[in-house]
């Protein structure tokens, strides 16, 4: 069994999942795997899995990966007097969904600014398939080897944390790349890809069947929001019923009352391990760890873990006295910023997140949630915060989204306003299309720079709207996968049955 064990995590390393060659071995220590010396401890299984974390990070802050998949894709940003060279033409790029543009500008002998961005990582689904698979081990081996150092309950929390992250990798790869070859055991055969809709609901069954054994939180405050919670968990499950509710075709009345109940769920019954801090706590939120945050990608310049210069929001939206550069790299459509921002009405964000003219369009602009600089002089450092995947105000409104898509105004109306009493902003209490439509803007005023404008343009189809986007995108380039990424031809590698993106071919 042993022996066996060993050939099928090889063979998953080299066959099944495209280019994952010596990464994938030196990140799992596969020596250990079979000796007599692993899996004899629970720091073993530790171990293992803050590999799974690593791996997360990996795939997504040692490039451009959720500024650009997220956050300035088809989003109205400019370019201020500090981006004006060739080597910034991704932001417009990125703006007017130009990928193919991007791509071919990315190789070294043609322009080394472009590659120092690292694109074509976010084309490579490796590493989150490293995640699925060293996910699939955990699970196989908690299930299939005698571990009596671990209880009952430590054994379905430990499963639990695996179905989490192999459901956080699966997930991401689906709003990147739509149908995707599912796996979910240690079988290294190749698949074919599995249509996006298959693997979101057997998703959402896996998490439904083990988020309780999640703890709400944990008492060691260095690992809150850093491992797997029950509210991440159910933020998760949230997106991705949302996710099949904006873009499939069966009854979204089920989907979207799941949701409202997931979300009541996590509001009301988690005991007080989640809350909305102060806005004047702004420092604290976004350096993470604290009861808003549900789910993060850690970094701490004290123990060398810093994310690539391109990987953080912050970069492109800070400049002196925080940043080495004295004009931030882009601004927002004035139109746009008074439509998130009216001028006229209060709002605490206004205050803590921006800094002076928000409307501003001469590189004066600046977005300030992301600002726990420690930066050594001469040196061009981003804030030293964590990068958020989800927080609690997140969930929140997808809850009020879900009621309001429901039917249900007034509770709608009630759970917006949460958010927006935080801000000390006027209460929404608009009702019907208007009233999901002031749930949208919250979401975009809300999450600014933390990933998710692009991809609430996607599961909305308001990417297709001019009212919503600067750059939308033709139904048609929609129904034929514009909205995906690439898929890099590595994925072709020993699988027959692996078709690329079409309409980034």
């Amino acid at each position: 069994m042993k022996k066996k064990f060993l050939y099928l995590f090889i063979l998953g390393a080299t066959l099944g999942f495209g280019s994952c060659g010596k990464d994938f071995l030196n990140i799992t220590q596969i020596d250990k795997l079979t000796g007599n010396n692993y899996w004899t401890r629970q720091a073993d299984v530790d171990q293992y899995m803050g590999g799974i974390y690593s791996t997360f990070r990996e795939a997504t802050m040692t490039n451009i990966f959720f500024p650009a998949s997220g956050d300035l894709r088809c989003a109205p940003t400019n370019r201020t007097s500090a981006t004006s060279g060739a080597g910034r033409d991704y932001i417009s790029l990125l703006r007017q969904n130009n990928l193919s543009a991007i791509m071919s500008r990315t190789s070294e002998d043609v322009d080394n600014n472009f590659a120092y961005f690292r694109f074509p990582r976010i084309t490579q689904w490796n590493n989150f398939y490293k995640m699925v698979q060293n996910s699939n081990i955990v699970i196989y081996q908690l299930e299939n080897k005698d571990m009596p150092f671990l209880s009952e309950q430590q054994k379905k929390s430990y499963k639990a944390e695996a179905v989490f992250l192999r459901s956080l990798a699966y997930f991401f790869m689906v709003r990147l790349y739509g149908d995707v070859p599912y796996y979910t055991d240690i079988n290294t055969n190749p698949l074919p890809r599995t249509n996006m809709f298959t693997v979101l609901k057997n998703l959402s069954v896996d998490l439904d069947a083990t988020y309780k054994d999640l703890p709400w939180t944990y008492d060691d405050p260095s690992v809150v929001a850093v491992k797997a919670m029950r509210g991440a968990a159910l933020a998760l499950n949230m997106h991705i019923n949302m996710w099949i509710a904006g873009l499939g075709t069966e009854d979204k009345t089920v989907l979207y009352q799941k949701v409202a109940d997931m979300g009541k769920e996590l509001m009301e019954e988690n005991g007080g391990a989640y809350a909305l801090l102060d806005l004047s706590r702004t420092k604290e939120i976004f350096k993470g760890r604290t009861k808003e945050g549900l789910f993060e990608i850690v970094q701490n310049f004290n123990y060398g873990e810093s994310f690539h210069l391109s990987a953080s929001y912050s970069d492109y939206v800070l400049h002196a006295p925080n940043k080495v550069t004295t004009k931030s790299y882009i601004y927002y459509d004035p139109k746009f910023m008074e439509k998130m921002y009216p001028p006229a009405e209060d709002d605490q964000r206004k205050v803590y997140w921006f800094d002076k003219d928000i409307y501003s369009t001469n590189g004066d602009f600046q977005c300030l949630k992301f600002s726990n600089v420690f930066m050594e002089e001469g040196e061009d450092n981003n804030p030293d915060d964590n990068q958020m995947v989800f927080r609690y105000a997140d969930p929140i409104l997808l809850r009020a989204e879900a009621l309001a898509e429901l039917g249900k105004d007034e509770e709608a109306r009630t759970v917006v306003n949460v958010i927006r009493n935080r801000a000390k902003a006027a209460p929404v209490r608009d009702s019907g299309d208007d009233l999901k439509d002031a749930i949208w803007w919250e979401r975009v005023r809300e999450l600014l720079g933390e990933g998710n404008f692009y991809y609430d343009l996607v599961r909305t189809k308001k990417v297709i709207n001019f009212e919503y986007t600067t750059a939308p995108m033709s139904v048609a380039a929609f129904n034929d996968g514009g909205w995906t990424w690439p898929i890099d031809r590595s994925a072709l590698t020993n699988n027959p049955y692996m078709r690329l993106n079409n309409y980034w071919n």
